[in-house]
């Protein structure tokens, strides 16, 4: 590690595994089989080993897929590496779990090595949306998960819930929510239920199986933000909410997720696991989507790139305005430029003014953020921040 480049501070491990795939997932993940998982877990201790003397992270995220579905024994393997090559100690570590694999000794084992957050895919807690999503856990299962965590000593739990799902009713959603809220979690989010081709749903979509009704999508995410709101929870992204103990004055709730708040701020990631994405010294590095071929690469000593790619700094800050305009504090002007080295002002006047005369931005002295109305078309605005690699490329 050369003087110029510090260690970086933020680590995400993707687990690709799961126990079965659900209907509206279009991520990289893969049915579990031991042998499989076995291998796996030595390709991944062994890029850890090519890593860790650049890496000293403050966070950790272990996401996937389902991490919690790697055995007790894997898991042990994992951390104990972990320890060797003095990756522990974060400020924050998260690990991702599915209610129906959270065990008692799991739970101890991760405390035991310093994880301190759990992010539980609950999605639902109506049944009869759970197997429509294809999820296989039950709502019991979530329940008694959640208080064997807490159980274990977890103080910083977040809950996934999913909104705008085939045949749930705004009375579903509003229960849902309030059952949710009930648990006491420090942190939600909540996602929209995108339809992305090669998945079960959209299929189902496309054949005419039921219709996307986009009013009432609009008017659940509306009701989230209102109970969200009253129940103490404080919205800093799209679909992040989170408690906030802190100071009133402070910019993000002190159990917003800084490993999260890291990539929408456009810092430094070292991404491990097939599939898994990084962003380091300026280049964007991605894995092999691909669980076989990472392993044979790993086995061979050498990381498993599938691509690495050098951004020009514009191209690289336009990437950065367009994702920190998730949060809804935007970006801060001066913050802006201390991350990019560009100013927001010069660079992006006419996508900031254009955002502003739809109703969808506010500019400040200090900062352009997107309204409560323009954070649901964040991706839209988000194209025009966006840079081309290089002006003159048709």
């Amino acid at each position: 590690m050369s003087a110029s480049h510090p260690p970086v501070r933020s680590l995400y491990v993707h687990v690709p595994f799961c126990a079965a795939k659900c209907d509206y997932c279009a991520f990289y993940s893969e049915p579990s089989g031991d042998g499989q998982m076995n291998r796996y877990v030595d390709a991944l201790i062994g890029e850890m080993d090519l890593v860790a003397p650049s890496v000293k992270p403050r966070t950790v995220f272990f996401g996937g897929g389902t991490p919690s579905l790697l055995s007790l024994e894997q898991w042990r393997r994992i951390l104990e590496a972990m320890e060797r090559l003095d990756l522990l100690g974060a400020d924050e570590w998260t690990v991702e779990c599915n209610p129906s694999t959270v065990s008692t000794e799991k739970a101890k084992l991760f405390r035991q090595f310093g994880v301190n957050r759990i992010s539980m895919g609950v999605q639902s807690l109506d049944e009869r949306l759970l197997d429509r999503l294809g999820r296989i856990h039950s709502r019991e299962m979530v329940f008694k998960s959640y208080d064997r965590l807490r159980a274990a000593g977890f103080d910083n739990i977040n809950l996934d819930l999913m909104f705008a799902i085939p045949g749930q009713t705004m009375e579903i959603w509003k229960a849902t929510l309030a059952e949710a809220i009930a648990m006491g979690s420090e942190h939600f989010s909540c996602y929209e239920v995108i339809y992305e081709e090669d998945t079960p749903l959209y299929e189902q979509l496309q054949a005419g199986e039921f219709e996307v009704d986009a009013a009432l999508a609009c008017e659940m995410h509306d009701a989230l933000i209102d109970t969200a709101a009253a129940a103490g929870f404080a919205q800093y992204e799209v679909a992040n909410f989170a408690r906030h103990d802190g100071s009133p004055d402070a910019e993000l709730p002190s159990r917003a997720s800084r490993h999260n708040v890291n990539y929408w701020r456009g810092g430094a990631c070292q991404a491990l696991g097939p599939s898994a994405t990084g962003y380091v010294d300026g280049r964007r590095i991605r894995n092999i989507a691909n669980t076989e071929r990472y392993c044979e690469q790993l086995a061979l000593g050498q990381r498993a790139h599938e691509s690495v790619e050098q951004l020009s700094p514009l191209a690289r800050a336009g990437e950065t305005a367009a994702f920190g305009l998730r949060m809804n504090a935007g970006w801060p002007f001066d913050l802006f430029a201390q991350v990019t080295g560009h100013d927001l002002r010069t660079g992006w006047a006419g996508d900031m003014q254009r955002a502003v005369d739809s109703g969808w931005g506010v500019r400040s002295a200090e900062r352009f953020h997107l309204t409560r109305h323009g954070l649901r078309f964040a991706d839209t605005v988000a194209e025009w921040f966006i840079r081309p690699e290089s002006q003159s490329d048709h």
